[in-house]
């Protein structure tokens, strides 16, 4: 025997004993692979639809999985184009085309890394249920016989069913009837030729090539597959030419709009709530759309050029009903609204006269607003003058900072910040004199949960924004619990404190949040106008709003009672339209006359009132608003001003003997 016969013979041993193998390796991976009913209940990930209090669906996360379709459903022209670019000889080969395999190893021989796959649809469907996408050799021959596996125990239609119902398109959209519905709203069994080829071509790389992403390139592979189609003898050159990709008309995208910073912030929460990390699940929020429209609208058009917004709006409850976390989300997705730690200014004094309340204090006592010294440090009102003797509701109403401080030394800053820290402030706090201003930095949602607080008659209150997280059949994994609450401070305290609130909305600082119903308030201003603040709250609604510039950089005249008032009345205006009027526990009551020198006078000679900042409030009437009684000036500041600037008929008041009662 020659030594050609011999290797010829030990070839043909080694080829048989390696088909041995390779047919043992096929046989136990066959028993490993899941049957075919399996893999079509299988998803490839977690899909999460968010929705708000409403129902709908404000946002969609992980795969997107649509209408599982059979291969008799599948369209002719889907089937016929995934065939051509993917796999031309897919129904002449066992799961493995020795042609693609030669070509893929000869390449990586040559160029020392895989540039070329020579994957089937059986082996990429192999891949994507069982394996990874790495380059690997060892991840390749598992691959290699999976497929072959796969080809003894399905038809080459199920293979092809289960591929085109699971392969990735992009855009979170797993199978041909998710894709067809996100790229072009409808179902896959209505494709036409030309979208079919836009999604056949979109496997190669899906986020390259997807059309919401990138459309003339989606467009440029698409007519690479209508050639490919038609160089497979699949599709005729007159139905080739008749293709027109261009025309397809592509589903637009969801804006990316401020509903983002509500949803960013409530996901992180899942991981605390539920265990279920693979089945497909809707996550039911508080979230107001009504609501949310209208805050972002209010910090939009409110906002001074060039800076930053943020809002949160909380119900009695805790149920948080809208959040903007800036102006823009495209932009910027940093929100403000829970992430941003700011200086809140005057809007801090709560912390302060809560303790104040809670020490003794009444609203109606007497204190000195005058020049005062503390351990070196001086702090002046706004405009350089102080009123004497008046009462603590003036004082807070016209947020006299020397009267802030003077009750801070009295009372002890360690005490004033243990209240900030009781009412939910979690940011680091310093006990310096000037803290009673506004110096320590804090979340705009824990100071909303701070006001919300008091709105609660003391108790305390904790922002969520999950009511409910459901399967998609319906089945309940979470539902929200009455949250525990406890009593912060007695409710004659949040009471004394909803008084000093109401006086400052209705002719103090806050006046330009007025929103024709009680409502109760505090704006903030830190030094050099770098910050400006409105919280306060109506009808059961607690709201908070700040504004200001990423870089802390000074805004001219960005006051707490001007730009940040207005958005806070413009949302709330909105939001709570369709709420009752709800009176608060104590009437609101006028604070006393200030002396002549806290009045500016305008450029029309009638006084004008000044907000903390030394600023004129605008919309003060003077003497000449046919809407005042005769007489009143508009430094008469007496209970029938305040009954007309918040729309409240007077206890006593009683109609002319010809006004009709209504009753």
């Amino acid at each position: 025997m020659t030594w050609i016969a011999r290797l010829f013979k030990i070839g043909i041993g080694g080829f048989l004993l390696g088909l041995m193998v390779v047919g043992i390796f096929v046989a136990i991976a066959r028993g490993e692979i899941d049957s075919f009913e399996d893999l079509k209940a299988s998803p490839n990930g977690q899909m999460i639809r968010i929705r708000a209090a409403d129902g709908t669906v404000i946002q969609s996360l992980g795969p997107s999985f649509g209408r599982w379709l059979t291969f008799k459903q599948l369209p002719k022209e889907m089937k016929e184009a995934m065939v051509a670019v993917e796999d031309r000889r897919y129904y002449m080969h066992p799961g493995v085309d020795p042609i693609g395999i030669t070509r893929s190893f000869y390449v990586r021989a040559i160029e020392g890394r895989w540039t070329q796959g020579g994957s089937t649809i059986t082996q990429q469907l192999a891949r994507n249920i069982y394996l990874n996408s790495n380059k690997e050799f060892g991840r390749k021959i598992r691959e290699i016989i999976l497929a072959l596996a796969m080809e003894t125990k399905f038809s080459k239609e199920q293979i092809l069913e289960l591929y085109l119902n699971k392969v990735y398109f992009g855009g979170g959209a797993y199978g041909v009837d998710a894709a067809s519905r996100k790229f072009f709203d409808h179902g896959a069994e209505d494709l036409s030729l030309a979208e079919a080829a836009i999604i056949a071509g979109l496997v190669k790389a899906p986020s390259r090539y997807s059309p919401t992403a990138d459309a003339r390139a989606a467009l440029d592979r698409a007519e690479v597959v209508v050639e490919v189609m038609q160089d497979a003898g699949m599709i005729t050159a007159a139905q080739a030419a008749a293709v027109k990709p261009a025309q397809v008309k592509i589903a637009s995208e969801p804006p990316q709009d401020s509903v983002r910073y509500f949803t960013d912030w409530v996901l992180p929460q899942l991981d605390g709530l539920i265990d279920e990390t693979e089945k497909p699940i809707d996550v039911w929020t508080t979230l107001d759309l009504k609501m949310q429209r209208a805050a972002t609208a209010a910090i939009v058009a409110n906002a001074p050029k060039g800076t930053q917004g943020a809002l949160v709006a909380i119900d009695r409850d805790g149920a948080v009903k809208a959040m903007v976390g800036g102006t823009d989300y495209v932009t910027s997705n940093y929100n403000r609204a829970v992430t941003a730690v700011r200086q809140p200014g005057s809007a801090w004094k709560l912390f302060v006269y809560l303790t104040a309340l809670e020490s003794g204090y009444r609203p109606e006592d007497k204190v000195v607003d005058e020049p005062v010294e503390i351990e070196g440090w001086q702090p002046r009102n706004s405009g350089g003058s102080y009123a004497g003797e008046i009462t603590l509701r003036t004082a807070f109403a016209y947020s006299k900072n020397t009267v802030a401080a003077k009750i801070g030394e009295e009372v002890g800053t360690s005490s004033i910040a243990n209240m900030a820290k009781r009412f939910g402030i979690t940011t680091p706090i310093n006990t310096q004199p000037s803290m009673v201003l506004g110096t320590s930095e804090a979340r705009v949602i824990d100071m909303t949960r701070a006001f919300a607080a008091v709105a609660a008659k003391g108790r305390s209150i904790t922002p969520y924004g999950i009511s409910k997280v459901t399967t998609i059949d319906g089945d309940v994994i979470y539902s929200a619990k009455p949250q525990k609450s406890i009593q912060l401070v007695e409710e004659w305290v949040a009471a004394g404190m909803t008084d000093l609130m109401q006086t400052a909305v209705a002719t103090g600082t806050g006046r330009a949040a007025n929103i024709g119903r009680p409502a109760a308030g505090k704006t903030g201003t830190t030094s050099s106008n770098k910050d400006g603040w409105f919280l306060g709250f109506s009808s059961g609604l607690t709201t908070g709003v700040w504004m200001g510039r990423d870089n802390a950089r000074a805004v001219g005249g960005l006051e707490g009672g001007r730009a940040p008032a207005q958005a806070w009345a413009a949302f709330m205006r909105v939001a709570v339209a369709n709420r009752p009027v709800e009176q608060f526990a104590t009437e609101v009551t006028f604070p006393e006359r200030l002396e002549e020198e806290e009045l500016l006078l305008g450029e029309d000679g009638e006084p004008l009132i000044l907000d903390e900042n030394g600023n004129p409030i605008e919309g003060v009437p003077s003497v000449d608003d046919p809407g005042l009684p005769d007489g009143i000036r508009s430094e008469q500041l007496d209970e029938e001003f305040i009954d007309k600037a918040i729309g409240r008929r007077p206890v006593d008041a009683q109609p002319e003997p010809d006004e009709p009662t209504g009753l």
